[in-house]
């Protein structure tokens, strides 16, 4: 009975710093989205599709480098905090080693091959040194990653949706009148830059300066072998989310690229809320199977869920609703990429459940994580070719084919969402459900709302995009309030009282 009790008071408390950690990401993201959006519009008005999608293919493949040169340590750091006697200054400055001399490997790689990132564009200028930036992007999320052991979000949120955004956006704005060529990557540059000292700052208050630590080689090897399962889940996890771009490439011109670079961003969102629950998920599922709490993991995992499904699917619904308004707002020419930002934000609420999954699977059972991961990426790429074919020999417009990738991503990431799911409640021998009805009402309701301002006249978009959306967020946040939060829903929005 005490222990039950115990573990009561305990899932209590994590369900409460989940909460906590929920409200800050959410402010996170409207943060991010407030920033985000301006800089789209100077991209699409002032350097155009062309520029935009050159852009867009060399950061791809810069971040997932860097997305592979933090040899998973983003989700594994924290278990390797709670399994350790040792200071942990000492575990997360080794961790930041790794991480560097991961980054200088494949920093080094992309100077030699600088053709990865302009395959369709001549090389000239600071092209070839831009993988340099890997060191930052990497470094940076780490740096994060340690600082969310102690809960500390807003670490997070300072660096990813204040500094970082606004960042690029000021940027893309300041260096269009030295290089319309160069100025986005430039303005990448600096705002990766800037998003590494936000996210070192905070780092050593909590962590301090690792005094009397030198390097363990043989630690960092271990440490190294035992995340590279980690390591390749997250890879495959955030090549998921780019490799429709990455396979459209191979099809169609950087304008096209470019257009759908704007849905991809535009969708991408509302991902952040699903990810930015994982540095608080992380430390909670970990202390949980310290302690044998498999039920509290079960039910962490189905709650936070079923709040990322319902904030995601309201913001899909606010922003693919109007979302010939929405892409409008980039520019004339962005508007035929609205059936692809249609399914990019319909992948986003599938993919919900398999990415919370993730969170318990990988410290669960890690190869078989990776396995189901790697099937979903080959699914995912066999349905891409075969509807890109399929609609190029129907005659369908390039950009109608341009739409193929993101149906392709949406079926896979739904089945892996099942498996992924279903393979967790096996492991902890209790439910794993984020799914609940109220949010099939609540679209319903929040789509007959929506539906009024997309049947107003062309010139009226205006109208859609200042009104519709807040609307469409109101009767769903509505529905959703009334017929599908209960009290533990509720603590998402409900300050814990002080000590």
């Amino acid at each position: 009975m005490a222990d039950a009790a115990n573990h009561a008071r305990t899932d209590d408390e994590d369900i409460a710093a989940l909460a906590k950690g929920g409200r800050t990401n959410i402010f996170g993201f409207l943060l991010r989205l407030a920033a985000r959006l301006p800089f789209l519009f100077i991209a699409g008005r002032l350097y155009g599709a062309d520029v935009l999608g050159r852009f867009a293919y060399a950061i791809l493949v810069v971040e997932f480098a860097a997305q592979l040169a933090t040899m998973g340590l983003k989700r594994g750091l924290a278990g390797e905090l709670s399994g350790t006697e040792r200071p942990h200054g000492h575990i997360v400055a080794e961790a930041m080693l790794v991480t560097l001399l991961a980054s200088l490997l494949a920093a080094g790689l992309l100077i030699l091959m600088p053709q990865a990132m302009f395959p369709n564009s001549g090389i000239n200028g600071l092209d070839r040194l831009l993988p340099l930036i890997i060191i930052a992007v990497a470094g940076s999320d780490v740096a994060l990653a340690a600082c969310a052991y102690h809960f500390d979000i807003k670490a997070t949120v300072r660096a990813r949706s204040i500094i970082e955004p606004w960042a690029i956006s000021a940027g893309a704005l300041g260096f269009y009148f030295y290089s319309v060529r160069d100025g986005l990557i430039l303005a990448y540059v600096i705002s990766m830059i800037l998003a590494l000292i936000a996210s070192l700052v905070p780092l050593v208050r909590h962590y301090g300066i690792p005094r009397g630590w030198t390097p363990h080689w043989n630690v960092m090897a271990k440490l190294t072998r035992h995340n590279l399962p980690l390591a390749a889940a997250d890879a495959v996890e955030w090549g998921s989310r780019r490799l429709d771009l990455a396979i459209l490439g191979l099809f169609a011109t950087p304008y096209i690229v470019g257009i759908y670079y704007v849905a991809q961003q535009v969708a991408s969102l509302p991902q952040k809320l699903k990810t930015s629950f994982e540095p608080v998920l992380g430390p909670v599922i970990t202390r949980n199977l310290a302690e044998n709490n498999l039920p509290g993991i079960a039910r962490q995992v189905s709650q936070v869920g079923f709040w990322i499904i319902a904030a995601q699917a309201g913001i899909a619904l606010a922003l693919g609703i109007p979302g010939e308004a929405v892409m409008g707002l980039v520019g004339p020419n962005f508007v035929g990429g609205t059936g692809a930002l249609a399914f990019l934000l319909a992948a986003e609420v599938v993919a919900a459940t398999a990415v919370v999954s993730e969170s318990a699977l990988v410290y669960m059972a890690r190869l078989r994580n990776l396995a189901i991961s790697l099937a979903m990426i080959a699914v995912q790429v066999c349905l891409s070719f075969a509807l890109i074919m399929a609609a190029r020999r129907s005659g369908f417009s390039p950009l109608v084919v341009a739409a193929a990738p993101a149906l392709a991503l949406t079926i896979a990431l739904g089945l892996s969402s099942l498996v992924k799911a279903k393979l967790l409640s096996r492991l902890l021998k209790a439910p794993v459900n984020a799914w609940r009805w109220a949010l099939l009402w609540a679209a319903a309701a929040a789509t007959l709302a929506g539906s009024a301002f997309v049947a107003l006249p062309p010139h009226m978009e205006w109208v859609e995009l200042v009104f519709g959306v807040p609307v469409v967020l109101g009767v769903y946040a509505l529905v959703i309030w009334r017929r599908g939060f209960g009290p533990e829903d509720r603590a998402l929005f409900r300050k814990a009282p002080k000590p």
